[in-house]
């Protein structure tokens, strides 16, 4: 990600790593937040939005984003099993200056399970560095 909110492109493809659908991991968020959830389905939803969570507060650490303003848009396409790696990417989609010193950026975010098929997105507004 480049150092600045003047930096970034619209169109910028921005990886935010990769993590897999750990079983332990699953059958003890299964127990403490979806009792009732069969692990055979796979990864529940509110998992599945705790990894890309993960995933993209872990890449912004380098990032001159200051804020997260939103998160909206969230659509779960499916329940990744047990063991699966999903990878995490950030497409910039817009931006906006907001005086000298900030700017808003709006990005699409998206989870895609080995065979490249999308797992969950969202939309998100962060307020960057000028």
């Amino acid at each position: 990600m480049p150092a600045s909110f003047d930096d970034i492109d619209i169109g910028q493809v921005v990886s935010l790593g990769a993590a897999g659908v750990d079983p332990a991991a699953l059958e003890a968020f299964v127990t403490a937040f979806a009792p009732g959830w069969a692990v055979e389905r796979g990864a529940p939803d509110a998992m599945v939005y705790a990894i890309w969570a993960r995933l993209d507060a872990v890449a912004a650490t380098d990032w001159p984003q200051t804020k997260r303003l939103g998160v909206d848009a969230l659509r779960w396409m499916r329940n990744p099993p047990a063991g699966e790696l999903l990878r995490g990417r950030m497409t910039v989609m817009a931006k906006d200056p907001v005086g000298d010193g900030k700017g808003i950026v709006i990005a699409q975010h998206d989870l895609l399970d080995e065979a490249g098929r999308l797992v969950f997105s969202c939309l998100t507004r962060s307020v960057f560095q000028r």
